[in-house]
């Protein structure tokens, strides 16, 4: 009989792992680290420019006018990404898409272009439904730096009170803002962004979104009236540009600097019973064109 102190090795193709030899020899494990996904960024790298899309047209007009590609990571989510040169500066922009419609989705696509790319500026580009009947015709742009989240409200036994919130936009972002329409006048003048209206031209006017969980398709909305009683600059509704302010305010907790934030929206409807699909595209590309113009401003 023959006694072994070891390794015995019979046969072939035998694989030793986290093995030890000898007397009191001691062997442990450390378990293995995640290496990191291709296209995250560093925090100290951040990307300039993160803009959320809710539907296809939007996520479309974007890519096109800003030339972005896909990128998927490992772990199943789609990102458009790529560079755009403006004022002799190089701008890194992605671009995603919500899952569904509304605040809550709006917040989660938020958080995953931090994780991924924690850009220094949010953008929310796409439509919205127009409720100002000289500003906010159909196929104009609406250029946001103040939201008024509609839903919180107080119900009595007689009434309904609703308690508005609004925020604002960083002061910088608020300053370009300004500029762009100081050098092309308030309202700014585009052309249409379809080839049925390239001959046709629109308007662009600051102000201000209403925004809460309703898709607003009554023009005797309560909502409406409360909106426009509220603050009289408000042009457009939509589902979540108070998403956006609300993520933009609690994400100020993180010891990074907070990026900020700016709503596009171009108007696709008038938020009553005509309301419908037919000008989607026109508003997303009318939208994603002024975004374009914009980003010499945010350098």
């Amino acid at each position: 009989m023959t006694h072994n102190k070891g390794i015995v090795n019979r046969g072939s193709k035998n694989t030793f792992s986290t093995i030890a030899i000898g007397d009191k020899a001691h062997a442990s494990t450390t378990a293995p680290q995640p290496s990191p996904e291709p296209g995250a960024v560093e925090a100290n790298v951040p990307w300039d420019l993160g803009i959320v899309t809710i539907l296809s047209e939007e996520l479309r007009s974007v890519i096109d006018a800003l030339k972005l590609n896909r990128h998927k990571t490992p772990t199943g989510l789609y990102f458009y990404q790529g560079e755009h040169t403006v004022s002799d500066t190089t701008l890194r922009i992605v671009a995603t898409q919500t899952q569904s419609q509304g605040q809550r989705s709006t917040m989660a696509a938020l958080e995953n272009l931090r994780r991924h790319y924690n850009p220094r500026l949010w953008a929310l580009a796409g439509i919205a439904g127009g409720i100002h009947d000289d500003h906010a015709r159909i196929g104009n742009v609406i250029v946001s730096t103040d939201v008024v989240y509609y839903e919180n409200r107080k119900i009595n036994p007689h009434d309904t009170r609703r308690r508005g919130e609004h925020r604002q936009a960083p002061a910088h972002i608020v300053h370009a803002v300004n500029a762009y329409f100081t050098e092309h006048g308030t309202p700014a003048r585009i052309n249409g962004q379809t080839a049925a209206h390239a001959g046709e031209q629109y308007e662009v006017y600051p102000g201000v979104i209403g925004s809460g969980e309703a898709v607003i398709a009554d023009r005797a909305s309560d909502i409406r009236t409360y909106l426009t009683t509220y603050h009289e600059k408000v042009l457009a509704v939509d589902m979540e540009a108070g998403g956006l302010s609300q993520y933009w305010q609690e994400n100020s907790v993180h010891g990074t600097t907070n990026p900020g934030w700016i709503v596009i929206r171009g108007v696709s409807d008038n938020a009553d019973e005509h309301k419908g699909h037919s000008h989607h595209e026109l508003a997303s590309r009318n939208a994603a064109h002024v975004l374009s113009c914009l980003l010499p401003y945010f350098c």
